[in-house]
């Protein structure tokens, strides 16, 4: 659980529906997406309609395992990603109704 899954209670990011972005958040955002490595992660989860496992996406960047462990902690945290841990995998997916409230607030501007 992450500091902003209170947001929608979910945290799967499976329901669209009355996702508002916590205080702070759209911030914790913005820094997150602000590293190119991380934007090119999102890109690359929003791509895929489901889940990633963690394996592909480390082939896919070339980058060491603990700097991915790593950025995937920090978009963890900003709550733009879900995390589910099976042993020692793990598959990635994109909160998409986070991701939406966040344009959506971005628009708002």
């Amino acid at each position: 659980m992450t500091p902003f899954d209170a947001i929608t209670g979910e945290t799967n990011g499976t329901n669209d529906s009355d996702v508002k972005l916590l205080p702070g958040q759209r911030l914790a955002i913005l820094k997150a997406l602000g590293d190119p490595r991380r934007m090119e992660i999102i890109e690359r989860l929003g791509a895929c309609p489901g889940c990633t496992a963690c394996s592909d996406m480390r082939e896919c960047l070339p980058i060491s395992a603990a700097t991915l462990s790593h950025h995937l902690k920090e978009l963890e945290t900003a709550g733009l990603i879900h995390i589910e841990r099976e042993g020692k995998f793990a598959k990635l997916s994109l909160r998409r109704d986070v991701w939406q409230a966040f344009l959506e607030d971005l628009n708002r501007l």
